[in-house]
């Protein structure tokens, strides 16, 4: 029988935690036993100083057993923090599972722009959204790149790429969570433009010889102080040393401002290349099918070193650079040119690997972004893949429903959109469900298009733009009403026909900020115009009197409802979509339910 997601789940994030508790075990037994061998070490530091009853050589004993324990307890430490990050990864993804998971995970809150025509509306960004329900992305890189996937329509041949890809990576758990776990449990800056740039950026200006000349010159520097201390070179050691020191100023004095530009550059961008370089290393060992893994495996073969391995490298040599700022390893840094030569080479590196950083990096954002789908396909075995049709425009769902709403109490409806049926007009009370179906809506057009599964049990549809108008908000500093507000976010989205694809257009409560008359005409003038430029969509109202805007457009528009039931004084909903316009109002009753005098 198979497994739930939720089971899996729970049984790997128990074997985690059985395994945390054991590295938790033995770390506090290796506390004690360093303690003990410490203890031990200064007891035989007193019998050889003190009491004069042991060899000196007796400490080695102690010593060496200390610093053996210190690597061996750090090795614990380290998998002990792994064992609780990866049952703190399954914590989470029960968490998800069980819509538990806002304030848990990124909200992406920083990649929603300021103006967009639809990602405020369906709660695409912010605590609680579809982003923090589906980012698995470690560095800021793939982050931007699902946020970038949800901000703007793919091309079908793309989207059926990512949705093969994501296929494969569904099942792969050992996969995403180690892509998920590799590294430090912190959530990496890195941001492949800036890499990018630095690593395009013009030489500043080293010379192969600079590099031989830095080695030799430090070699032969070192030679003389020690030829100096030992005494070899008699009365001249401090002039042959003083000599050859101020050759090396000279040399470093000369480099000094190629140097300096050098470390300053790549101070900042190379700050989380260990987790790039982890990243990396991971997909190398990953086996892959899908035509668009395939791809993203070839952006990254390099001749010679894997670019995990190229990456290493500069990571190591950015941290021995960083040991110029020890006050006690400056001195002898200053004698071997220290910075000088990691300069030196990390250009070198930046020269030859440079113009492919920013390739490596897009691969593991775009890899990031694939794994946050794929996820979530595996923890919602019902969502489905949409399909896609020529049949422009078209947006036809069965059994469509919200996915942040809970699969127990999710009511779903059945909906279709195309050339021969292009509005609904949805009708109904407040609470009834009519927003609810403008975003379960709009979150499967931008899901579908996205490459990810949608909220279905079947959804088939062509390109679309996405328009809505669901969250307008008045602005005191700009002196903006709320009508006025609308009418210009309105416009946006009928400006939105212009593009190269048929608009999917969301309005809710289309004009409910001016009077009933002026509703009506607007409203109709507005539906007939999105009509008449190929586009599809759903208007929302509770004014019964805007049904007979889909009246008066024929087979074009047409009128659904949501009804209300009020039962022992309290309004009960079902959700369901009926055909027509709605028949009855609970409102005089509710009213006068809770003892006002109507």
């Amino acid at each position: 029988m198979s497994e739930t997601p939720q089971e899996i789940y729970a049984d790997r994030g128990a074997s985690r935690r059985a395994e945390s508790d054991r590295w938790a075990a033995l770390d506090a037994r290796l506390q004690k036993v360093r303690l003990a061998v410490f203890a031990v070490g200064i007891a035989m530091l007193f019998a050889v100083f003190g009491a004069d009853a042991l060899a000196f050589r007796w400490l080695a004993l102690p010593s060496v057993f200390f610093i053996a324990l210190l690597f061996w307890h750090d090795r614990v430490l380290r998998s002990l923090a792994q064992a609780e990050r990866a049952t703190a990864f399954y914590e989470r993804g029960i968490a998800r599972l069980e819509h538990r998971f806002a304030g848990t995970g990124t909200s992406g809150s920083e990649h929603e722009p300021a103006e967009h025509a639809y990602a405020r509306d369906l709660d695409l960004f912010g605590e609680g959204s579809v982003f923090e329900r589906m980012c698995l992305a470690r560095t800021r890189g793939g982050e931007e790149m699902l946020a970038s996937w949800l901000l703007s329509p793919a091309k079908v041949e793309t989207v059926v790429a990512r949705q093969g890809a994501a296929s494969e990576l569904r099942d792969l758990l050992d996969l995403r969570e180690d892509l998920c776990l590799v590294g430090d449990d912190v959530r990496s800056g890195l941001h492949p433009e800036t890499l990018r740039r630095w690593g395009e950026a013009p030489p500043v200006g080293f010379h192969t010889a600079h590099r031989v000349v830095a080695v030799t010159m430090a070699v032969i520097t070192l030679t003389v102080l020690g030829a100096w201390l030992l005494g070899s070179l008699g009365p001249a050691g401090p002039a042959s040393f003083a000599f050859v020191g101020a050759a090396q100023l000279a040399f470093a004095w000369r480099i000094r401002s190629r140097v300096q530009a050098t470390v300053k550059a790549v101070d900042g961008p190379t700050r989380d290349l260990d987790l790039l370089a982890r990243l990396l290393e991971r997909f190398e060992r990953e086996p892959a099918s899908s035509p668009h893994l395939m791809r993203l495996r070839r952006t990254i073969e390099t001749e010679g070193l894997p670019p995990s391995a190229q990456i290493a490298r500069l990571h190591r040599s950015v941290e021995l650079l960083d040991a110029r700022r020890n006050m006690f390893f400056a001195p002898l840094g200053g004698l071997m040119l220290w910075t000088s030569q990691l300069a030196l080479q990390i250009e070198s590196w930046r020269l030859a690997c440079g113009p492919s950083l920013g390739d490596w990096i897009d691969a593991i954002s775009e890899l990031e972004a694939l794994v946050s789908i794929a996820s979530t396909a595996y923890e919602n075995p019902s969502h489905t893949f949409p399909s896609f049709t020529e049949n422009s425009p078209c947006f036809q769902a069965s059994e469509l429903g919200h996915p942040l709403i809970p699969t127990d109490v999710c009511v779903t409806n059945d909906l279709q959109l195309d050339g021969e049926r292009q509005v609904l007009i949805v009708s109904g009370s407040n609470m009834s469900g009519k927003s609810t179906l403008l975003r379960s809506v709009g979150v499967a057009a931008v899901l579908a298009q996205a490459g990810a599964p949608v909220c279905a049990r079947a959804l088939k549809l062509s390109p679309l733009a996405i328009g809505a108008s669901l969250h307008v908000i008045d602005s005191l500093q700009e002196g903006t009403s709320h009508f006025y507000a609308e009418i210009k976010r309105v416009r946006l989205v009928v400006e939105l026909c212009e593009g190269e694809l048929p608009l999917l257009f969301l309005l809710d409560e289309i004009f409910h900020g001016t009077n009933s008359h002026d509703r009506g005409i607007g409203a109709e003038a507005i539906v007939k115009a999105l009509i008449e430029r190929n586009a599809i969509g759903l208007v929302t109202t509770h004014d019964l009197a805007l049904t007979r805007v889909a009246e008066a457009q024929g087979p074009k528009a047409a009128n659904v409802h949501f009804e209300d039931q009020l039962e022992d004084g309290q309004i009960a909903f079902d959700y369901r979509m009926r055909e027509g316009v709605v028949t009855k109002s609970n409102a005089i009753a509710l009213m006068r339910s809770v003892g006002l005098p109507v």
